[in-house]
């Protein structure tokens, strides 16, 4: 069954067209990957499904009815939750009342799960603690778990993953995993990781110019040739991927704030 229906969307800004007559489905209980180059309409994407910005034309549907749009809360509160690529924290208050905030927007029963979302994310131990100064890694996780709290049915990862050493990248592949297969919740998730994504994801979209370049299973994308032509620049190889994948993070940690940002 179909849990997101995107149809013929396109968004355009002055004559610029980010994102162009996209479409796809979500089958609920699936995790689905988005990659392409910078600039390529991912973010727009996301923006645009989770109603911080309305399509210009087409249409999206969650959960068989059309949310285009309706505002972002009210999609929220229907159970479609997004991250941003800029993980930003309400820094006065503790990592718990971060995750109850994201509680107050959800749904209800959100907040009975925060203890829960906690544990699962090992903040458990640092619940009380003031939420600044962490590092990437813990943000990104109460970045995760106040999204959790909002007891979605459908959850958008925007590139959580850069900026994540190896160890931190299979550690919250783990957790998209167990978010999937033990809370029952869709995941979408856009990331640069390539072989990653592959490997996390049982369905993959590949945008380039604000159009879909490929659509199917993920290790198709490697023997693809306009993918491998436009994005990749060359194939993918398993060999050494999970030590690229750790380095091109790195790379991108300068820049994860930039880039693409939250308008591409």
């Amino acid at each position: 069954m179909s849990l997101l229906e995107v149809r013929d969307v396109k968004k355009r800004f002055g004559g610029f067209v980010a994102v162009n007559g996209v479409s796809f489905d979500v089958e609920e209980g699936m995790v689905f990957g988005v990659a392409g180059p910078n600039g390529a309409g991912k973010s727009v994407l996301f923006a645009t499904i989770s109603g911080f910005y309305r399509p210009d034309s087409g249409d999206v549907r969650f959960a068989g009815r059309s949310i285009a749009g309706e505002r972002p809360h009210a999609i929220c509160r229907a159970g479609l939750t997004r991250t941003f690529q800029t993980p930003q924290l309400f820094a006065s208050m503790s990592i718990a009342d971060n995750l109850r905030v994201g509680a107050e927007f959800g749904n209800v029963g959100g907040e009975d799960r925060v203890p829960e979302i906690l544990r699962m994310l090992d903040l458990e131990a640092i619940a009380d603690r003031q939420a600044t100064n962490l590092d990437l890694f813990t943000t990104k996780k109460v970045v995760l778990g106040a999204a959790l709290a909002t007891a979605p049915k459908l959850l958008l990862l925007d590139e959580p993953m850069a900026g994540f050493s190896h160890s931190e990248i299979e550690a919250y592949r783990a957790l998209v995993e167990r978010i999937r297969s033990e809370w029952g919740v869709t995941v979408i998730i856009i990331e640069h990781l390539l072989d990653v994504l592959i490997g996390l994801s049982d369905r993959m979209l590949i945008l380039n110019y604000g159009q879909v370049l490929f659509e199917g299973d993920p290790e198709e994308v490697r023997h693809h040739p306009e993918v491998v032509e436009v994005y990749l620049g060359g194939a993918t190889q398993q060999d050494g991927a999970d030590g690229r994948a750790a380095g091109s993070s790195g790379d991108r940690a300068q820049g994860s704030s930039g880039g693409e940002g939250e308008s591409a």
